[in-house]
């Protein structure tokens, strides 16, 4: 592997790939070890959905749901001894990077239960218990963000330990996340505490947006919509990237630096396209810029170390993004009524699999410590 990856030139312009992706397999096989060294990967974002299908595909977890059954523990132990198992050794495996790049990156992501997304004090409780039993400075705890959650998240951050914001979908809610990460950092600085080794990232996700937008831009069968289609989630990430150097850019915040903090990057998520008109690449090539992340799906990191073509296109045509997204009020579009129903829809299918990834479980330890079994 040489340096013509475009992997690997994302880096050097600035941007971090992290892996949609995990699995016991990818971890034993060496294969995870591979795609830090050859592709540069500098993290790992993980959720219920991830965990059903590697646990529902493979008897790679038989002998661990084998033995936890037997010792009487629930589907819910089962599934957190399995997925902290899995995300410590992940990064155990990126801790390298986390040091090289002094805790910049390096990080890997474990979701509370989605179930949890409007009870602000079951999700901290949850968090705390999560980060306590993975102990390492190079995971995040991913929380939605949902006003719940967003209260939640100060008060994380102002506790110590890092967040991955996730389900974000719309500007106003993504400059909330921001400013609970800003307020969490000046709540440890006024009690004297350390700002710099907290960390952050704003999951911003994006195919979704084109996928319930689209269809609306359609109906209206206005050539001057038309033109629309595709294009608004990337314009919403680069006005997101806006707000983004806004708050970062601040004095407020430069209070903070001065201390040591670091912004709370923009990490680009649902990169996968979901649409086969489009470009397989699309929502990796036109958001690469400084200081953010885009987390891949494996089709969607494979698609582009192939045939990737790595420029800084995040800043450009921001003022035709704007009008993009401008025009959508004269077909009757509201942004803030699609963000809301995106992040229900989003938390419904974290919902899903998780209950399908419990049942699953169930079935598997019921089977699997049956007598006569292993």
């Amino acid at each position: 592997m040489t340096n013509e990856n475009p992997l690997l030139k994302l880096r050097s312009l600035g941007q971090s790939v992290w892996l949609d992706y995990i699995h016991r397999h990818l971890i034993d096989s060496g294969g995870l070890q591979r795609m830090v060294a050859e592709d540069g990967l500098g993290g790992i974002t993980s959720n219920p959905n991830i965990f059903d299908e590697a646990i529902e595909g493979s008897d790679v977890y038989d002998d661990a749901i084998r033995a936890l059954a037997r010792e009487g523990k629930s589907a819910g132990q089962i599934f957190e001894a399995i997925a902290t198992e899995d995300v410590g050794r992940a990064a155990d495996i990126l801790k390298p990077v986390f040091d090289k790049l002094r805790g910049r990156d390096g990080f890997v992501s474990i979701e509370v239960n989605p179930h949890l997304a409007h009870d602000a004090e079951a999700t901290l409780v949850e968090a705390r218990r999560l980060w306590k039993t993975l102990a390492r400075p190079n995971v995040f705890i991913k929380v939605p963000a949902t006003v719940e959650g967003i209260q939640a998240i100060g008060q994380l951050i102002g506790e110590g330990l890092n967040v991955n914001v996730t389900l974000l979908f719309g500007l106003e809610r993504y400059r909330m996340a921001a400013e609970a990460y800003v307020s969490g950092l000046e709540d440890r600085a006024a009690r004297g505490l350390p700002v710099g080794g907290v960390a952050s990232v704003a999951s911003f996700f994006l195919s979704r947006i084109d996928v319930m937008v689209d269809p609306m831009l359609e109906k209206t069968g206005a050539p001057v919509a038309l033109e629309l289609r595709g294009q608004i989630a990337i314009a919403c990430a680069k006005a997101a990237y806006r707000i983004y150097k806004e708050i970062f850019g601040s004095a407020r915040f430069g209070r903070l630096a001065d201390l040591g903090a670091v912004p709370q990057r923009l990490l680009w998520a649902s990169t996968g396209v979901k649409d086969p008109q489009y470009a397989d690449t699309k929502y990796v090539e036109a958001l690469i810029g400084p200081h953010t992340v885009n987390t891949m799906p494996m089709k969607t990191l494979e698609a582009y170390r192939d045939h990737g073509d790595p420029k800084p296109r995040l800043e450009e045509n921001g003022d035709k993004a704007r009008e993009w997204l401008a025009r959508l009020g004269f077909f009757g579009i509201d942004m803030g009524e699609v963000s809301g129903r995106l992040e229900d829809e989003g938390i419904e299918k974290f919902n899903k699999p998780y209950d399908s990834l419990m049942s699953n479980i169930r079935k598997k330890s019921g089977k699997l410590s049956s007598p006569g079994e292993g």
